[in-house]
């Protein structure tokens, strides 16, 4: 499978987001920042036994935050953050899919390929050990404003490769992440993170037409995330 966008736009995307962060934000001396990228894999969960996830499949993150000293060991972190997820939902039944100029059948089993692009305001608190032999250690837990900037569908069975897929996809979403790492200072305030990421949508991703069984469809998120502190 390509990427859901080719690496220009997606570099396009990165400096967007590095030019968003207002100057005010960026200059605070309170503050703490990183750039974070992590290759992930998403799957989808639904509610209905008719339809279900098949296989997870592979993603792209890039994030720049920052983070306040709170109070003792803990933490407030905010940011800007671009991800790249797809997943795939296999129907037991005939279900038809909704394009913007046709509406497409699709027969029981063959699968529906979700690719989408979101950017997110990931909002968090942060705990965070003393270090230690240049070592500390960290999680995180917080809440994910997103809104999806694009939406594409393959539908291997009817032809259907990289079509847009918003009539079928909820635009505005919010999601929740738990992070775990370690960090390594490597000179006064710059220091290496590696971690693992979970994060997962709260609600529906897909959109429910009234000929169609209301089911609720979110999506997971697997990150083995690499990134610097400064």
């Amino acid at each position: 499978m390509l990427p859901i966008i080719k690496s220009t736009g997606r570099r396009r995307i990165i400096l967007l987001l590095t030019a968003l962060l207002p100057a005010g934000f960026l200059l605070a001396q309170d503050y703490r920042y990183g750039i974070y990228t992590a290759p992930e894999i998403s799957w989808f969960r639904t509610d209905v036994e008719d339809v279900s996830n098949k296989g997870a499949r592979a993603g792209f993150f890039f994030s720049i935050s920052a983070e306040r000293h709170l109070t003792d060991n803990w933490y407030f972190s905010s940011g800007l953050a671009y991800t790249s997820a797809s997943s795939r939902l296999v129907n037991a039944d005939n279900s038809f899919f909704r394009f913007s100029d046709h509406t497409a059948t699709i027969a029981a089993g063959d699968p529906v390929i979700y690719r989408l692009q979101y950017i997110s305001i990931p909002v968090g608190i942060k705990i965070k050990t003393h270090e230690t032999g240049y070592f500390s250690y960290f999680a995180e837990f917080g809440l994910d404003p997103k809104v999806v900037i694009n939406g594409r569908v393959d539908i291997p069975s009817i032809g259907v490769k990289g079509k847009g897929a918003m009539t079928e996809t909820r635009r505005f979403n919010a999601g929740y992440h738990a992070t775990a790492g370690a960090e390594y200072s490597i000179d006064g305030n710059t220091s290496l993170i590696l971690g693992l990421g979970y994060e997962s949508t709260i609600f529906d991703i897909t959109k429910d037409f009234e000929t169609y069984e209301t089911d609720r469809t979110t999506q997971k998120m697997l990150k083995f995330i690499f990134g610097i502190n400064f």
